[in-house]
């Protein structure tokens, strides 16, 4: 199987690559930049050389007779000084009368043919093929008193020579070139690492795969989740977060944006010093949800935003009043169950004993009361639910000593379109689970609970009276607030944490069906609660409490 490089390697030798092109292209673009410079000067060097050796006192007299001794003697000197490659004197009729390398090339013709302009009196500068090979030179006539021209002075650098000099150059370049490229992979294989190690030292398509995966998982999750950055502008938000809160944006169209634009939040939801935050109450978008809030933290100690997921609160209410119910029906359950048995045992005993007689008139009278409440309940209510419900009800109750009365007007077939029948059982569950409680707490004997439901008149009508112990005039402005409640814990805080939920969360659901509850004294004592539901609600009504 072929094995594939890391993207650290593949980033590494890009750079090195890269590096290596670059020093390259650097490289030709300097040689070419000095080897322009090096003909430039070395041809300036060699004018000025030509023009002053054609000043020079007694030349202009010695190539007149043509005394090739003298002019030896004379410009040998300056040859030796000289960094020329060769130094030429000639006649105007272009014979060598003085050459520096090639002594036996005396009076033989000048090669090049590049002498024209001089003999008309011009200095110039050329690159030609000479006697002993191709050179940049420069030549400037030799002028007599009259200024007349008669003779040429020629200087030369051979190309050999600038060649060698611009090895020199280039090879020193050379050494700081390979220092650079030295570094250069140094910090090329650190620059990987470090970038790899940022990224986790995951491969790119493994990046790419958990952006995918990430996406996804975001789109299927039921909770709405959002994150921001350091500066609070939202950088991810799903699918679910658009839907809870009725944003009709895009992601896209969101993303970038400061998150007070996007939502109504409290000014210090995101200015908690906490890193995590869980199961915390608050309002976004005028919409009650339960918040959990992590810091992303770039650094430790240093928030770099924050990762929110929430979901509705009422979706948390309702699954609390639906364990709740179970639990009701499970605890009814028992409670039936054990008096069967009771029952059983007594009615096993005494056929046991072949009283026949005595059992049947046991099994008539322990019959007689239940058969009647079953009738009842079975002929004035048409769901099965809400007939198990009393059912349970009245038998839990009878079994702590406590009544339950079923007004003879009682009458139900039908439910509001806007409360469900779940959301019946917990209203009805709790407001009887309530007058159970103060009946209990009231300091006279137990009276009967009263309870009255009844579908006339276009509305829910449901009236549970007590004669308990009472509601105190201080607790009824908050007894539909969460946590709060009539019972006080052992340290007499009316907040406790064991009760206050049943009537929140059933003023709860009649608050969203259109309806409200009223309270009222019970005479000689106790609490009514009185439900009204509308079979078609126009707008929220709300709570009242009386």
């Amino acid at each position: 199987m072929k094995r594939r490089l890391s993207f650290q390697v593949k980033l590494f030798l890009s750079l090195v690559l890269f590096s290596c092109l670059l020093l390259a292209l650097l490289g030709t673009i300097l040689f070419h930049f000095i080897d322009r410079q090096l003909h430039h000067d070395l041809g300036q060097r060699a004018r000025v050389q030509a023009s002053e050796i054609a000043l020079m006192p007694g030349l202009a007299e010695k190539v007149a007779r043509r005394d090739i001794a003298g002019i030896a003697a004379l410009i040998q000197p300056l040859r030796n000084q000289s960094d020329a490659s060769y130094i030429v004197i000639g006649d105007t009729q272009e014979h060598h009368l003085y050459h520096s390398e090639s002594p036996e090339r005396l009076n033989l013709p000048m090669i090049g043919g590049d002498n024209a302009e001089v003999l008309q009196g011009k200095t110039i500068i050329s690159v030609r093929k000479g006697g002993i090979g191709v050179s940049l030179r420069s030549k400037a006539p030799i002028f007599n008193a009259e200024h007349q021209v008669i003779g040429i002075v020629s200087v030369g650098y051979l190309t050999s020579y600038i060649a060698n000099i611009n090895v020199s150059l280039l090879w020193q370049a050379s050494l700081y070139g390979v220092a650079l490229l030295l570094l250069l992979f140094i910090f090329s294989w650190m620059f990987s690492r470090n970038l790899k190690k940022q990224m986790f030292w995951l491969e790119p398509k493994d990046i790419a795969l958990l952006v995918l995966q990430q996406k996804a998982l975001l789109e299927a999750m039921y909770e709405g989740v959002f994150a921001v950055n350091a500066e609070r502008q939202l950088i991810l938000i799903n699918r679910a977060a658009r839907e809870l809160l009725d944003i009709q944006q895009s992601e896209s169209e969101l993303l970038g944006k400061p998150l007070d634009e996007v939502l109504q939040i409290h000014p210090a939801f995101l200015r908690q010093h906490e890193v995590k935050t869980h199961d915390h109450v608050t309002v976004l978008n005028q919409r009650q949800v339960i918040v959990n809030r992590v810091a992303i933290e770039l650094e430790p100690g240093e928030p770099g935003g924050w990762v929110c997921s929430f979901r509705d609160k009422n979706d948390i209410n309702t699954l609390s009043s639906q364990l709740s119910q179970v639990k009701r029906y499970a605890d009814n359950l028992r409670i039936m169950r054990h008096e069967q048995l009771n029952w059983t045992a007594t009615l096993v005993g005494l056929l046991q004993m072949q009283r026949y007689d005595d059992a049947m008139r046991y099994i008539h009278a322990q019959s007689a009361g239940a058969q009647q409440v079953l009738d009842f309940v079975s002929a004035r209510f048409t769901s099965p639910a809400l007939c198990g419900l009393l059912l349970g009800k009245y038998v839990s109750a009878r079994e702590k000593g406590v009544g339950l009365k079923f007004d003879p007007a009682c009458q139900l077939s039908r439910i509001p379109a806007a409360l469900s029948e779940t959301a019946l059982m917990s209203v009805i569950g709790n407001l009887l689970d309530n007058a159970v409680d103060a009946t209990l707490n009231a300091t006279t004997p137990a009276a009967p609970i009263e309870l009255y439901i009844s579908g006339r008149n276009q509305e829910l009508l449901i009236e549970v009276a007590d004669q308990g112990c009472g509601i105190d005039d201080s607790i009824k402005p908050h007894l539909f607030e969460q946590g709060v409640t009539s019972k006080p814990s052992s340290n007499d805080d009316m907040f406790g944490a064991e009760h206050g939920i049943g009537l929140y969360l059933a003023a709860g659901y009649v608050q969203q069906a259109g309806g409200s509850i009223e309270i009222s004294d019970n005479s000689p004592q106790g609490t009514i609660f009185s439900v009204f539901i509308p079979f078609q609600p126009a707008a929220l009504t709300g709570l009242s409490h009386e």
